[in-house]
C-alpha cells in the first residue's frame, strides 16, 4: 500500500509541475508513474516498479514527445527577435567588435550589431546576415553584396 501512495504523491506532483510550466517537461513521468501505480497495485516487488517506472518513462518521453511538441507548437508564432536570425540588413555605422560599436537596420529597425567573427570589421553599406541574437545585440555576418535589390529588400 505505501508504494502505490508513493506512486500516486509522484504521479500527483509531475501532473502539477505539468500543469504550472506546460513545457512538455514531465507528463513522461506521470505516465511511467500512472503504470507503476498498476504494478504495485497488482504486488509487483519495487525493484520492479521502478523499473518499470524507468522505461515506460523513457519510451514516452522518445517516442512521443517530438509529436507531441510538433503537434502543441504547430501555431507557435515567432517573437520579434526570434524572427531576425536568417534576415538579411544593411549595416549603417562600421561594426568593429575590438571597439564595441556597430549598428544595422533591418526591417526598419535599427539594432545594435556585433560580427560573428571577431576580427572582421564590416563597413557601412554592407549587406549581413543575421546569424544570432546575443542580448540586445545581433550577431551578423558579412554577405557579398550581389544586387541592390537585396540591399532594397533588407531595408
Amino acid at each position: 500500500m505505501q508504494e502505490v501512495i508513493f506512486w500516486l504523491v509522484l504521479l500527483i506532483i509531475c501532473i502539477g509541475i505539468e500543469v504550472a510550466t506546460m513545457g512538455l517537461t514531465t507528463i513522461w513521468f506521470a505516465g511511467g508513474a500512472l503504470i507503476a501505480i498498476f504494478a504495485a497495485v497488482i504486488g509487483a516487488p519495487i525493484w520492479l516498479q521502478a523499473t518499470i517506472f524507468i522505461i515506460v518513462s523513457l519510451v514516452l518521453l522518445f517516442f512521443t514527445r517530438p509529436i507531441a511538441v510538433k503537434y502543441f507548437n504547430k501555431d507557435r508564432v515567432k517573437t520579434n527577435v526570434e524572427s531576425m536570425v536568417g534576415r538579411q540588413a544593411i549595416v549603417i555605422s562600421e561594426i568593429d567588435n575590438l571597439q564595441g560599436i556597430g549598428q544595422v537596420t533591418v526591417g526598419g529597425q535599427e539594432w545594435s550589431a556585433r560580427s560573428a567573427e571577431e576580427q572582421v570589421t564590416i563597413a557601412v553599406g554592407a549587406v549581413v546576415t543575421v546569424v544570432a541574437i546575443n542580448g540586445v545585440k545581433l550577431i551578423v555576418r558579412e554577405q557579398p553584396l550581389q544586387n541592390t535589390t537585396q540591399a532594397a529588400e533588407a531595408k
